[in-house]
């Protein structure tokens, strides 16, 4: 296995890359740049880096104290199925300034497997609701 490093350095993160994997993504089908660079400065990013180069970003929508809400979880084609993905998450869900999180939430339609091996269950508890509005032009 290829020696990841994770980093919260968001000045290190490649932007141009991040948002071209994003929008490609079945997620990303209506994600600008625009709306990346916001999304991206209001948030706790994360990527992982494979001798230097980026290969893997994830990003927390959260007040660094009780709430938090993993997205926007990729990992680069040629770097998948290697456990990237539950190192990337792991990493948040150790962050030390993340600790008092209770309560993590996510999304995926496709990666349950993933996120079952770090504790996540499904909510069937009847407690989450969900929103969906279609973008506005």
């Amino acid at each position: 296995m290829a020696d990841y490093k994770i980093s919260f350095d968001r000045d290190r993160i490649d932007f141009r890359a991040t948002s071209e994997i994003l929008k490609a993504a079945y997620w990303g089908k209506y994600r600008t740049d625009g709306g990346h660079e916001q999304a991206f400065a209001n948030s706790l990013c994360a990527a992982a880096y494979c001798n230097g180069e980026q290969v893997a970003f994830a990003r927390a929508v959260t007040d660094r104290t009780y709430f938090g809400y993993l997205c926007d979880i990729i990992v680069w084609p040629e770097h998948r199925g290697q456990g990237l993905g539950r190192k990337l998450v792991s990493a948040f869900l150790d962050h030390p300034d993340l600790g008092g999180i209770l309560h993590w939430g996510l999304s995926t339609s496709d990666a349950h497997g993933v996120y079952e091996k770090l504790g996540f269950v499904r909510s069937t508890d009847g407690q989450y609701m969900r929103l969906s509005r279609t973008p506005s032009p």
